[in-house]
């Protein structure tokens, strides 16, 4: 890594959920000058500025704050861009400083290069549409479980995307580490851009692609040659897993090409919904692939795993048991009756897609119909197409049980829904307490209530968290307030 002692780094994004705080913390460590600026205030970023307070105190870090400025672009010595910048070739701070010669990077591009610096081969990265951070869980859950099984020595650590900063891990990351990394499109734009030599993963593993971050990329072609990126460096001796819409991507790549599907994941799964299998199946190859790396090797548990006596069956198991991501088809409450109400937090559910295929997997549980579902659905415009999620209200061969539109692209889904739906199956709410107060006027035993918005939080909420942290709450808070269901 290049020597960052006395150099001056300006720091784009601290972010409201602290996007910037694991960066900042890894170059003041390495003897940083830095200044960290953001668009928002001190008064949004409270949290955020708390964790590096000390930082502060010490005279390491300096805030510009609800600005940026000029200056701070092209007198430093490097930038670290925050990935959630849109378009950055068309932002106007990023551009003044590639005029003034200054290099650009970002969180994520710096740790690839320290794996690449410790000696990190066996890596797996995970990309796609939808689906791609419960596969990334997926295969960590099964790779530290046959590591707990066979006394693996190597660790096993996830980042990226998916949350946290491996750049705060590194005195724990060597030659005999396995690294999973849940990677965005952005991400991989800005690691396109800023590597060399190139890099792509041992094992890749993209799930789908279909149109989402329009906001950032501009259009879905840029959105799709950035997931391919992922593959594109590959060498003969590595592997693509690709889904089976997506199997065309294999001539983008030299890796061994594996498609998978629903159908090669058989068995008992904890989690509902083909599209589960699916990622089941995907998480499957993806383990199998790196359980061929020579720093993994006979590492993955070979030993009896519930009267399995095989490496796959073993994995296989591993992922069969996985219980799911918290804000992911979430059930966080039912009520007593029978058969009673029960309530699901899919607030990660931030595509269309997504939301499809939350509701197909509640639809194919015992007893259940499109009926028996009511849905909260809307949030930040990605640019997405929302007709798929107005459609579900549909009248004929029966809908939703209930539509419950929020946040900003609310009234447009709404708006499609009422043109094929009943309007008394339609309901424009805007925010998240009027569409669960709403709805707990409806639900019926039998029924359920899905937040699943099809659309991210930010027009409303820091992030997917907090808005599934809050229908938590009105869940829990309308249950204790009302009698129950009869």
């Amino acid at each position: 890594m290049t020597d960052l002692a006395g150099k001056r780094v300006t720091v784009m994004g601290l972010g409201r959920f602290g996007g910037g705080i694991g960066v900042t913390r890894y170059l003041c460590a390495r003897g940083a000058d830095v200044l960290v600026t953001d668009l928002d205030g001190p008064d949004t970023l409270t949290d955020s500025i708390a964790r590096i307070q000390p930082l502060i105190d010490k005279g390491q870090v300096t805030l510009r704050l609800g600005e940026h400025n000029v200056a701070d672009f092209t007198t430093p010595d490097l930038i670290v861009a925050n990935a959630a910048v849109s378009k950055p070739w068309d932002n106007r701070f990023l551009r003044a400083a590639e005029a003034a010669n200054i290099p650009i990077t970002t969180e994520i591009s710096l740790t690839i290069s320290e794996l690449r610096a410790r000696g990190v081969t066996s890596t797996i990265a995970i990309t796609g549409s939808a689906g791609k951070s419960t596969t990334t869980a997926m295969i960590h859950h099964a790779l530290v479980s046959a590591s707990e099984i066979s006394n693996l020595k190597s660790q096993i650590l996830m980042g990226g995307n998916i949350g946290g900063s491996l750049l705060e891990a590194l005195d724990a990351i060597g030659p005999h580490t396995t690294v999973i990394l849940e990677l965005s499109s952005a991400m991989l734009y800005w690691l396109e851009r800023t590597l060399t030599p190139k890099w792509s993963p041992h094992v890749a593993l993209i799930t789908n692609i279909s149109p989402n971050h329009i906001d950032w990329h501009g259009d879905i072609d840029h959105y799709a040659a950035s997931k391919r990126h992922l593959i594109e460096h590959q060498t003969p001796d590595d592997f693509a897993i690709l889904g089976a819409p997506i199997w065309d991507l294999r001539t983008h790549t030299r890796a061994k090409a594996i498609r998978f599907e629903a159908a090669d994941f058989t068995g008992d799964l904890a989690l509902p919904g083909d599209h589960n299998r699916t990622n089941a199946a995907g998480a499957l190859a993806a383990c199998l692939g790196i359980s061929r790396h020579p720093v993994v090797g006979s590492g993955v548990s070979r030993h009896s795993v519930a009267g399995s006596s095989s490496e796959e069956d073993s994995l296989r198991h591993a992922i069969a048991s996985f219980t799911g991501l918290t804000h992911r088809l979430q059930l966080v409450a039912q009520t007593p009756d029978t058969p009673p109400i029960r309530f699901y937090n899919d607030s990660k559910s931030t595509t269309p897609e997504a939301t499809l295929k939350a509701v197909e997997a509640l639809t194919a549980t015992p007893g259940a119909s499109l009926a028996h579902i009511h849905l909260i659905a809307g949030g930040y415009d990605k640019g997405s197409d929302l007709f798929p999620i107005a459609n579900l209200a549909r009248e004929r061969e029966g809908g939703l049980g209930g539509l419950y539109t929020i946040g900003a692209t609310g009234p447009a889904i709404a708006g499609a829904a009422r043109r094929s739906a009943a309007v008394s199956s339609v309901f424009e709410c805007q925010t998240l307490s009027r569409a669960v107060a709403a709805a707990f006027d409806r639900l019926l035993p039998g029924d359920c209530l899905l937040l699943s918005p099809g659309c991210a939080s930010w027009d409303q909420y820091v992030n997917f968290e907090s808005r599934g942290q809050e229908f938590i709450a009105l869940v829990r808070t309308h249950l204790a307030s009302q009698p129950a269901h009869t």
